[in-house]
């Protein structure tokens, strides 16, 4: 276990060249990498250990009880969560009697869990996917190498002529390029939206509330506590295994089956029910501020600014006044990519050549 979740390590290598955002990053590699840290624990405690354990007093063999009511679904009586355990009902949502089906809260999800965590994972790295195909290696082209120090003033001189010279070819043409990642951060906000909804339908309705209810729980008095995660991730369950008896008839063998699949089920839906509410929170803020730097193109210089103050303040007015969202888009990826001086050189050729060309064409 720890050599597999070791080799995830590999998935938090610092790029060299920086096409996204940070929040991007979050949700296309960490949220990934949990979910698949996730789905491998889930898996190693499911199929390694013991994931359910049933208690018999029959003469039926325990290993038949155990393997049947694993893959078969489990249930508790609601009602008989908020009785009082010791003394009116053995363990949590555990009633004695017979019920009728109605009364009865299923549970076969447990199976599941690993598979589904799975498949989280693959959707969350698709719009990381989607963005890699779209982009297809252009900020690494256009740079040139231009991100490290150890290049000669001849070198690094031809290597901004280059640079300067596919600005000016391709200006007003990348606008799909820019059009194309945001799309993908917006993405990202349904992939996550839509996730919470998939494990709230998971849960049997009980994701959305859960981790509000987690926190009530733990702020309640002990006298007033009720576990939430108990009546979500029941840790002791019933059975009922139905066979023939020695006179032909059908007897009915009831069973309590204790499920320590739930305990590691339980910490991990609590972690993800915060990270994705904090991911939706950070990824709403994201597509607000896109929204706004499409809306209000004064505020572009600004951030162009903010991201290399090396460049003089008419110099970046000047240009960006020139460019269009695409264009300004690929400026201020080259400011995450380029040496604050050689950005600051290539802006203030880029805008004088702008300006001749202007002229010349007058």
């Amino acid at each position: 276990m720890y050599n597999i979740l070791a080799g995830l390590k590999e998935y938090f290598r610092r790029q060299e060249i920086v096409t996204d955002n940070v929040v991007f990053r979050l949700h296309y590699i960490f949220t990934t990498v949990l979910l698949i840290a996730f789905s491998l624990l889930v898996t190693a405690t499911q199929y390694v250990g013991n994931p359910i354990q049933c208690i018999n007093d029959n003469d039926i063999p325990i290993h038949v009880i155990n393997t049947y009511c694993w893959i078969s679904t489990t249930f508790t009586i609601p009602t008989s969560f908020m009785r009082s355990v010791g003394s009116e009902v053995p363990h949590p949502g555990i009633g004695a009697g017979l019920y009728e089906s109605k009364d009865q809260k299923h549970y076969a999800y447990y199976q599941w869990v690993c598979f589904i965590l799975f498949f989280q994972a693959i959707l969350c790295y698709v719009p990381r996917w989607l963005w890699s195909a779209w982009e297809g290696g252009l900020m690494q082209t256009i740079v040139l190498g231009l991100n490290c120090g150890l290049k000669t003033v001849e070198e690094r001189t031809v290597k901004k002529k280059i640079l300067i010279d596919y600005l000016l070819v391709h200006i007003k043409q990348h606008n799909m390029y820019a059009i194309r990642y945001w799309f993908c951060e917006v993405l990202c906000l349904v992939n996550i939206i839509g996730q919470l909804y998939l494990m709230n339908r998971f849960t049997g309705g009980e994701f959305f509330s859960y981790g509000f209810k987690v926190l009530t729980f733990a702020n309640a008095d002990q006298e007033e506590r009720f576990d939430p995660m108990v009546y979500v991730f029941p840790r002791v369950t019933k059975c009922t295994f139905h066979k023939f008896g020695s006179s032909g008839t059908i007897s009915r063998h009831d069973s309590m089956c204790v499920l320590s699949q739930n305990i590691i089920n339980e910490k991990t839906y609590i972690f993800l029910w915060f990270w994705f509410i904090i991911m939706a929170t950070l990824l709403s803020m994201l597509i607000v501020y896109r929204a706004i730097l499409l809306a209000v193109p004064r505020i572009r210089p600004m951030i162009l600014h903010a991201r290399n103050r090396f460049v003089p303040n008419d110099v970046i007015n000047a240009i960006s006044n020139k460019l269009e969202v695409g264009d300004w888009w690929i400026l201020y990826m080259l400011g995450r990519n380029l040496e604050p001086l050689v950005y600051k050189e290539v802006v203030s050729e880029l805008s004088k050549r702008i300006e001749t060309n202007e002229s010349n064409n007058a």
